[in-house]
């Protein structure tokens, strides 16, 4: 499975202009591109960053869907006041303990581990099983770029205060990661999840 997410950091004020675009022509337009699984929604609304990720059954879909699908991200910048940014993925971990509601929210860290492969197998052996045990955890996913290094977790909770209360716990299982595998974290992130039909199977 595999993953492409598109980011726009615009005006805040356009954010609820945004999910209206994706829910209402995006996601009917993307779901009909030969391919396409699913598609999910994130954003921020204190600082106006919105991302749009679809999911793909091959590497192969999501290239060829790439500039057809041009033109919803060139309107989705100009609506939001911010230039799409394209990431690529491969999906190897997709965990879901129960279905999201609404209300639903998620933290996204970004890191560059030193070795990528042994950093998965920490997150997944050691890291994973502490995050399942969060009060309020939903799910938890892992995106990967192999070319360039970098890996995406998410993970889903069912209320900001599930998230919030999460939040110091979190912190030393990034502390754990640095300090035993000497990967890069460079961004960590928290968002109202808005659309969540990404629809990747279980993957683990």
């Amino acid at each position: 499975m595999y993953a492409r997410s598109t980011t726009i950091s615009g005006d805040p004020a356009g954010i609820d202009g945004g999910i209206a675009f994706v829910r209402d022509e995006v996601m009917p337009a993307i779901m009909d591109v030969d391919g396409c699984v699913g598609l999910s929604l994130v954003v921020d609304r204190d600082n106006g960053r919105i991302i749009a990720t679809s999911s793909w059954n091959s590497q192969e879909a999501m290239a060829t869907s790439r500039d057809q699908l041009a033109p919803f991200r060139a309107r989705g910048g100009e609506m939001l006041g911010g230039s799409p940014e394209i990431e690529e993925w491969e999906v190897v971990v997709m965990h879901r303990d129960h279905p999201t509601h609404d209300g639903a929210c998620c933290r996204i860290t970004w890191a560059r581990p030193g070795d990528l492969d042994a950093m998965l197998e920490m997150w997944r052996s050691t890291l994973l099983p502490q995050i399942e045990a969060f009060d309020g955890f939903c799910s938890a996913s892992m995106l990967v770029d192999r070319d360039a290094g970098v890996m995406c977790g998410t993970v889903t909770f069912d209320s900001r205060a599930a998230l919030d209360a999460s939040r110091e716990h979190a912190a030393g299982l990034r502390e754990k990661a640095i300090a035993e595998t000497g990967t890069e974290i460079f961004d960590v992130a928290e968002f109202d999840l808005v659309i969540a039909h990404l629809r990747v199977p279980e993957l683990v």
